[in-house]
């Protein structure tokens, strides 16, 4: 017989990227006493890995525990990002209950409402916190109104638009039930917790069932399974069957060795857990995302929602530049292979495939930020490879009619800089859809377009609003071809020999376009030194020194002034690569280079390409 245990609440933490769920999560866990006094604690200190700390983005949805009144809280804090929303489709299915995040200056924003549609998709009670009520600009008053407005457009139930709204600060460190009430702490919302968020439910005497949601990953113990007791108990060396309700034939038989509950931001040993706990099971090797741990006499799988297909690929392959193997640590395709389907232990939305050739994989995402952060983690531990441009990833219609897949951008602009955006997505084959003004001088655009108009554009996007424009994207569904698209109006410099850079050779070269390098650089023929200022390649002696000559001229001393050469990031380099052309990766240097280096044999290939 089902029954609540009301000394647990399951929560996640849902919200547009940038909203503050992390910080909220922070103070949670200060004011429920999980540090000690005087503790030294890091801001953001759910954001464990380098990259989501350098970026201000979770990546990962993370576990943690808290005590309020004897009840322990089990909080989940999920990502914002769009291109890791397969991150919190699972997530949702270990909770009773979500606290909506949303910002009271930006209001509701795409991926606020994508998270919310699949809170409400699952029927699950939803707690409303509108937090930076400090903010100079904020209007929490219009953004209770456009959320309710989503609630609405989202279908609703009438239960569910009842929702809590809470006001909050989770810099400051509190929450208030309405906006003239006095700011103290976050027991407001604790309180709200307990109150309208159910117990988790099931029959503590019913066989066991676990449904592991998240995949951790640990060098030590290997692959950990996350997920929530639905009914039974789970046991330290209990006998159990592994099953998966999209795999009937599954059926792997394992004993459970390590059983982990959280507590704070540790995982606690224990023997034995309950219904509605949140624990961590290690030592199955091949457990996966979707899979149901049950009793061996009743294997029953829980039903479990497929995860988005990826949008977006790219090509990793083994480096094979002429500087090939002298900057990183791991350089071969086993070492590349072996990495790659690692990832594939903790990244449901990846995907890896196994191209003809031995030195290429292809890998799939949900996007453009999705993969970078693959990259750069691999960099940072020593890989050396190269990547192509990325290519988003079509699908064919019962008529053999080619789909592409398609985004609805939301674009936050200053009023000045509307007709470039426009002008610049328009070409991209971009439909606008809708125009509001908002407060402070900005505008709100909402554009129809291929996710392949996308690729490359958040650069110039930066560009053309000078740094103080938003761009967010959601997937949309698949529509037929758009038609095709240019990505780039500016041809690539292309260095002639291989050698050192020299400020003379740069001097006569910056006139030709922007270089991507100072002197003193090394190079070697066929890499990308450069943006040309034509359409086409020009391809120039970087290397080039001045000739001595027994005369002097009265100007031949005179110093050479170099422009500063513009220095890609990363993303930035994604963005310029060219069909034809590489980014070479290592953990010291990212290169652009032509796929082929010679040049007689590339001016072939473009001949053959153009007929």
């Amino acid at each position: 017989m089902k029954q609540e245990r009301n000394d647990i609440r399951n929560i996640a933490i849902i919200a547009h990227v940038d909203h503050g769920k992390t910080t909220l999560v922070d103070e949670l866990l200060k004011q429920s006493g999980v540090f000690r006094a005087g503790q030294e604690v890091q801001e953001r200190v759910m954001d464990s890995n380098d990259i989501e700390r350098e970026r201000g983005i979770t990546i990962l949805s993370k576990n943690t525990a808290v005590y309020y009144k004897d009840t322990k809280i089990n909080i989940i804090d999920t990502p914002g990002h769009a291109d890791f929303g397969g991150e919190v489709e699972r997530v949702l299915k270990m909770v009773d209950g979500v606290i909506l995040v949303v910002d009271a200056f930006e209001g509701a924003m795409p991926q606020t409402k994508f998270v919310l549609m699949k809170a409400l998709d699952l029927d699950l009670p939803v707690i409303v916190c509108v937090n930076k009520i400090d903010r100079p600009e904020a209007r929490p008053a219009e953004v209770v109104d456009e959320v309710l407005e989503l609630f609405m457009d989202l279908d609703a139930s009438d239960e569910q638009l009842d929702c809590p709204f809470l006001f909050a600060s989770a810099k400051e460190g509190y929450a208030v039930r309405a906006i003239g009430d006095t700011p103290k702490d976050m027991t407001p919302l604790f309180e709200t917790i307990l109150h309208d968020i159910p117990a988790p439910t099931g029959d503590p005497d019913a066989n066991t069932q676990v449904l592991i949601s998240t995949i951790d990953y640990n060098e030590y113990v290997g692959r950990i399974g996350i997920g929530k007791v639905d009914n039974g108990c789970l046991k330290i060396n209990q006998d159990a069957v592994v099953v998966n309700a999209h795999e009937p034939d599954k059926m792997q038989k394992v004993r459970i060795s390590k059983l982990y509950e959280f507590d704070g931001l540790d995982k606690v040993d224990v023997t034995e857990a309950g219904i509605g706990s949140i624990v961590a099971v290690s030592g199955i090797a091949d457990i996966h995302i979707g899979d149901t741990i049950c009793a061996p006499e009743a294997p029953e799988a829980i039903p479990f929602q497929k995860i988005s297909d990826p949008t977006i690929s790219m090509n990793f392959m083994v480096n094979d530049s002429p500087f090939a193997g002298q900057e990183g640590k791991f350089v071969t395709s086993r070492h590349l292979r072996a990495r790659l389907f690692r990832e594939l232990n903790t990244d449901v939305s990846l995907r890896v495939e196994e191209t003809e050739s031995p030195d290429s994989y292809k890998v799939s995402g949900r996007g453009e930020l999705h993969l970078s952060v693959l990259i750069e983690n691999m960099r940072r531990e020593g890989y050396e490879f190269a990547v192509s441009k990325a290519e988003v990833l079509y699908r064919f219609d019962e008529n053999k009619k080619r789909l592409e897949p398609m985004e609805t951008a939301y674009v936050d602009v200053p009023d000045e800089f509307t007709g470039a955006v426009i002008e610049k997505l328009s070409m991209r084959k971009g439909e606008l859809r809708n125009m509001t003004p908002i407060t402070g001088g900005y505008t709100r655009m909402e554009f129809y377009i291929p996710s392949r108009g996308l690729i490359g554009y958040r650069g110039e996007f930066l560009t053309d609003t000078k740094g103080n424009g938003i761009i967010n994207t959601i997937f949309a569904g698949y529509e037929p071809y758009k038609g095709d698209i240019a990505y780039r109006k500016q041809g690539s410099l292309i260095a002639f020999e291989t050698g050192e850079t020299v400020a003379y050779g740069l001097f006569s070269a910056q006139d030709r376009g922007t270089l991507f390098l100072g002197p003193g650089e090394r190079v070697y023929a066929g890499m990308v030194v450069g943006s040309s200022s034509r359409q086409e390649d020009i391809e120039l002696n970087v290397c080039k020194k001045k000739h001595l000559t027994n005369t002097r001229s009265s100007s031949a001393d005179e110093a050479l002034t170099l422009v500063p050469p513009r220095i890609l990031s990363l993303e930035q380099a994604l963005d310029f690569i060219d069909t034809d052309e590489l980014l070479e990766v290592t953990p010291e240097s990212l290169r652009i280079r032509k796929r082929i280096l010679d040049p007689t044999l590339r001016k072939r290939a473009n001949i053959n390409r153009s007929r």
